[in-house]
């Protein structure tokens, strides 16, 4: 999967920010770090379905990032957090 930009939504950014202490560059890390995509669920547009990235930021974090993947190559961010145990034991055991 190729992401040509991110698109960020204000509301999105504070959110992750303030619940979950993840920053834009650490989302930004994820995704041009080589990260495991999975398909997550159909989107309510056609075309625009819901896809998770897992993977490290540089400083060794491991994050889990939420986006709806659009026809132009568009990520747009809806989610991010730490992973949980198991998710993480999936992420390394791959």
């Amino acid at each position: 999967m190729q992401i040509k930009n991110i698109i960020w939504l204000i509301d999105i950014v504070e959110k992750i920010k303030i619940k979950h202490s993840v920053s834009q560059i650490e989302v930004i890390e994820i995704l041009e770090n080589k990260p495991k995509f999975r398909f997550v669920e159909k989107g309510f547009r056609k075309n625009e379905n819901v896809y998770c990235a897992l993977g490290k930021t540089n400083s060794g974090r491991y994050l889990i990032i939420f986006f709806i993947y659009k026809l132009n190559c568009n990520a747009i961010i809806i989610f991010a957090r730490d992973m949980t145990k198991s998710e993480r034991h999936k992420y390394e055991k791959k």
